[in-house]
């Protein structure tokens, strides 16, 4: 059952208790359209994790911010066309055991990285503000995992 959020502050929020549950070695695949709440879900994360200055990573297509554990956040929007091409480029599998990885639009190239991990499907609502979550896990780490 999808998870309700009232707007972008609410998914705000919810990223950063969301964030608290995370440990190393945790990779989180985001989809949904633009404007759906990616980014605000991987700044509060980013909160839980000590970081207030996360910014989207459209343009540069990924970013490592340092904290006890690392978040490495990365926006593959630019890379659907050819997702294989620079994706192994980025190197993220040395990062992964020892950081937090947030793929946005992620669902192409995630396998590459690990069979281990949780897709937050991001939505529209009903009212125009409101966002629904709705999370698929994949391997053991992920299969008590609730909204």
């Amino acid at each position: 059952m999808p998870l309700l959020i009232s707007d972008l502050s609410g998914m705000h929020q919810w990223g950063e208790k969301f964030g608290g549950q995370l440990r190393a070695g945790d990779l989180v695949v985001l989809t949904g359209p633009l404007g759906a709440g990616k980014t605000a879900l991987v700044q509060g994360i980013g909160k839980a994790l000590g970081m207030l200055d996360i910014t989207s990573p459209t343009f540069v297509i990924s970013r490592v911010h340092h904290a006890a554990i690392p978040l490495v956040h990365v926006d593959a929007y630019r890379l659907l066309d050819n997702p294989m091409a620079l994706f192994d480029d980025l190197d993220l599998d040395t990062l992964l055991d020892t950081s937090i990885v947030c793929i946005e639009w992620g669902s192409e190239v995630v396998q590459r990285l690990s069979h281990d991990y949780l897709e937050l499907a991001l939505e529209y609502g009903v009212e125009e503000t409101e966002r629904t979550i709705t999370a698929t896990a994949h391997g053991q780490r992920w299969s008590q995992f609730q909204l």
